[in-house]
């Protein structure tokens, strides 16, 4: 199906770019801040087990997970305020245009690896078009992103500075494949999500953050249009599918 956007192009729905990490029940399922892995496991209740394989009438599992360590999620400004908003509340648009860039992380001399702001910079010389989302790939690109254990490897993470700017520039939506926008010890500071909210200066404003994507090679930098799929979750995070598609 070919869908006509006014003042973007054409898209065709049935070409879309899956761009999220599913939650599974794989041993080797992508994993982050020594959060359980996530269980899918048939219900048992007395002699009723919800397995057609083990002899049930249907199959009916129980799902246990955290999304902020368990594949995609989009988190919204509930994530650091006292108010504990819910995403499901606070991201009220989900399609719009997108940009996609790759950007090398830069290594620091005390070991860390940061996606800078020097370093969007250059990937955004020329004027941005409609800044409702951007999609960050972070670069070596290796696909082992897709089962990565994160817990306690320090994983590259985004300068304040560069989530203040992107505010500033007026984005809405912040994708990236890393596990977080601020590095996993901080001491509870994080101060690129403070940023990329200005909370507690403003209340988020609808903004999102989505972390754990990936994005494969064969998807070329460029300008995109941006599905945001999330679960009707009254939670601060929630499990998400975010899709791309090419604009004609």
């Amino acid at each position: 199906m070919i869908c006509h956007i006014e003042n973007i192009g054409s898209i065709d729905l049935s070409k879309p770019l899956d761009i999220s990490l599913a939650i599974t029940n794989d041993a080797n399922q992508v994993n982050a801040f020594h959060i359980p892995s996530a269980q899918i496991k048939p219900l048992q209740a007395g002699d009723f087990i919800g397995s057609v394989a083990e002899g049930g009438p249907v199959n009916c599992y129980n799902v246990s997970f955290n999304p902020h360590g368990n594949g995609t999620h989009t988190e919204c400004v509930g994530h650091i305020s006292q108010q504990h908003q819910s995403v499901n509340v606070e991201v009220k648009e989900y399609s719009g245009t997108a940009i996609l860039i790759s950007v090398e992380l830069v290594p620091q001399s005390n070991g860390n690896r940061l996606i800078t702001l020097d370093a969007i910079k250059q990937k955004l010389r020329e004027t941005i078009i409609n800044p409702w989302a951007i999609v960050i790939r972070s670069l070596p690109n290796n696909i082992s992103k897709k089962t990565e254990l994160y817990s306690g490897n320090n994983p590259g993470y985004f300068e304040p500075e560069a989530t203040e700017w992107l505010r500033a520039q007026g984005f809405k939506h912040l994708l990236t494949d890393l596990p977080s926008v601020d590095k996993e010890e901080d001491e509870g500071k994080l101060l690129a999500h403070h940023a990329w909210w200005d909370y507690p200066n403003t209340n988020g404003e609808g903004r999102s953050i989505t972390e754990l994507i990936y994005v494969p090679d064969t998807i070329i930098d460029g300008n995109y249009f941006l599905q945001l799929h999330i679960a009707s979750m009254e939670s601060d995070a929630s499990p998400s599918r975010p899709l791309l598609f090419d604009i004609i």
